[in-house]
């Protein structure tokens, strides 16, 4: 067997095409001889190599280079191979460490080990014992990456789609959508205008039972009642002047998709009797039929109005109402949730450029603490409306106060207010790290490369916004 000294290296695995690297070894030893001579052994086995003679530009590497694999000298210059160890793993937790010494002993193994290294060498290093210990490291290291990814896949958030927010209140929306969207139970969604009650239904459907089948959508209030129980119900052919047709109406148009009928509340009440047979026997008549047919369909309906109210006035049937209120989501207006704000700007604003040809690249900080102040009575659409015309307005890829409506961006602090402002820009900064975070299975490295940062400048982010290991699930 061969053992470190400065040849040229004659052997290759089999396999390994030419040029095709195998994974990153950073090679940490203070006598240059030997790390030369170890890098090109490695690059002849078709690794990318990396060597550094002392401690800090060894630490510099971990950071810029990402290695898989470390060859660190247990003795270096201004500092010991297990400092660095130290040092590494908190800078890039999944390093794999194999610590080089002249001086073996058991209590240098063991210290190594303890502190996070994986395997240990004793110089004269052997090249086949080198090259096999790091060829079960890398293995080891895919099989873990594997083993994450597998894991993310697992135990990943169900994909909301639109949904946008990680502040409290969108939080247990979402946590309600997973829990009954599997289900095919009635849900009745409740908010004001503008809240987004229609995406919190096509997340149901998407997370129920049918999520392939269709999601039929219908308007109570946009549709006279006379038409609207056509629409809903279906008719046969003759049933009426110009039925020459049979129409099946949304409930067995759906199959075992799903029916979603906003304003709810503005059904009539001979409507709202029909509704109830339908749901309690799942099944309709359409007009002229003298059978009824069955259905599978899930019913979710949306409403901005108190239907208790409605009940109490007598406007809204209580049998029906009792019917559709199995779950309610209640979607809170905008300006309970100012910390969602960023994030809804960031995703409206690219899609609004996307779809306008413009590059928009996003907000300045006076427009940003002006969007998060504004009343937003309208709520997210009222908002989206404004992206869109700040777009279409815009000279440049940053948004000013002047590309919104005027009155709408109040750069003024009267009250003092900023120091809330910008608390909650980092609220949504450290709910946006942590959501990204838990994507990804709480892999630093995947999280700081979606975030567009480097891995240490993450790890400062975690420290800043004192968010610890395990917080992210």
């Amino acid at each position: 067997m061969k053992t470190l000294a400065p040849e040229k290296p004659d052997r290759c695995v089999p396999g390994a095409a030419p040029g095709t690297a195998r994974g990153r070894i950073l090679i940490v030893d203070d006598e240059e001889v030997i790390a030369g001579t170890l890098k090109e052994f490695l690059e002849g086995e078709h690794y990318e190599v990396a060597t550094a003679l002392d401690g800090a530009a060894a630490l510099a590497l971990v950071e810029s280079f990402e290695p898989d694999v470390v060859l660190c000298d247990v003795q270096l210059p201004g500092g010991d191979g297990l400092g660095v160890l130290n040092r590494a793993l908190r800078i890039r937790p999944e390093t794999l460490f194999i610590m080089i010494t002249a001086y073996a002993t058991v209590e240098n193994a063991v210290a190594a080990f303890h502190r996070g290294a994986q395997d240990y060498l004793m110089k004269p290093v052997l090249f086949e014992d080198l090259l096999a210990k790091i060829e079960r490291l890398i293995g080891y290291r895919r099989l873990l990456l594997e083993n994450q990814a597998l894991r993310r896949q697992l135990h990943a958030p169900a994909d909301l789609g639109a949904l946008v927010g990680e502040s409290p209140p969108m939080t247990a929306v979402k946590t309600l959508i997973r829990k009954v969207g599997p289900t095919r139970s009635t849900v009745l969604i409740t908010g004001e205008s503008g809240t987004g009650k229609e995406l919190v239904a096509r997340a149901l459907h998407t997370q129920g039972p049918a999520p392939t089948e269709v999601f039929l959508a219908v308007n109570c209030a946009a549709i006279p009642h006379d038409l609207l129980e056509n629409q809903l119900f279906g008719h046969v052919r003759g049933a009426f002047t110009g039925a020459d047709r049979d129409h099946a109406g949304l409930f067995l148009a759906a199959g075992a998709g799903t029916v979603f009928l906003d304003e709810i509340g503005e059904l009539s009440w001979s409507t709202q009797a029909k509704l109830l047979r339908a749901i309690e026997n799942k099944e309709v008549l359409p007009v002229g039929a003298t059978r009824p047919r069955s259905f599978q369909a899930r019913l979710l309906t949306a409403t901005n109005k108190d239907l208790t109210a409605e009940v109490a006035a007598h406007r809204f049937r209580a049998d029906l109402f009792y019917r559709l209120n199995v779950v309610t989501i209640h979607l809170p207006p905008l300006r309970d949730r100012r910390e969602d704000i960023p994030e809804l700007v960031a995703v409206l604003l690219a899609r609004h450029a996307q779809s306008l040809g413009k590059r928009v690249d996003g907000v300045d900080p006076a427009t940003l603490r002006g969007l998060m102040a504004a009343p937003w009575t309208g709520n997210v659409r009222e908002l989206d409306n404004a992206l869109e015309r700040a777009v279409i307005l815009s000279e440049g890829p940053i948004l000013t106060p002047d590309d919104f409506p005027p009155g709408l961006i109040v750069e003024s602090d009267p009250d003092g207010s900023g120091d809330n402002l910008r608390q909650a820009v980092r609220d949504y900064e450290r709910q946006h790290i942590q959501r990204v975070l838990r994507d990804c299975g709480d892999d630093k490295r995947e999280t700081a490369r979606r975030l567009g940062l480097g891995l240490s400048s993450l790890y400062r982010k975690l420290e800043e916004l004192g968010i610890r290991a395990g917080e992210s699930g």
